[in-house]
């Protein structure tokens, strides 16, 4: 796996095009806590489960006073097709070249059926109110996982 930024490091800045057109920031987050999470793809059977329990979980977050962003490497126009099909409360962002993925330490060597390839490791990022990593979850499993990320926001 590649290197993820450590807890304690300022998050890397970013400006990505999102979902709905335009682009997102992490300067738009300063003064807030805001989750990053990564998936591989939108619209496949784990990248679905884990983006509902985020927006099933929205309301929570919202009291923790926590944004929730997600990212993969897929076309803006198959994240608005994915947040419109399961009417997603967040926005989903696209780096297509894959340079915040790397920056963030989740675009690494994979392994399927014994081919070797590059894609996005499913990682998780807390980063506090003045843009520092608070906790990471490298090789999410999704059962559970939106609900200890909640947990870590709410005590942050």
């Amino acid at each position: 796996m590649a290197e993820m930024v450590p807890v304690g490091s300022a998050a890397p800045d970013f400006i990505l095009p999102k979902d709905g057109g335009g682009t997102i920031s992490l300067g738009e987050f300063r003064g807030r806590k805001l989750v990053i999470y990564f998936y591989p793809k939108a619209n496949t059977s784990g990248c679905t489960k884990e983006a509902i329990a985020f927006n099933r979980l929205k309301p929570a977050f919202d009291e923790a006073e926590t944004l929730i962003l997600g990212i993969s490497a897929d076309r803006v126009a198959a994240l608005e097709k994915f947040k419109r099909k399961y009417a997603l409360d967040f926005p989903l962002a696209s780096d297509e070249t894959f340079k915040m993925l790397q920056a963030y330490g989740v675009w690494s060597e994979k392994s399927l059926y014994g081919r070797t390839f590059l894609g996005i490791t499913r990682a998780t990022y807390l980063i506090d109110r003045e843009g520092l990593i608070a906790k990471r979850w490298p090789k999410v499993k999704i059962e559970g996982h939106a609900e200890e990320v909640l947990a870590a926001a709410t005590a942050l």
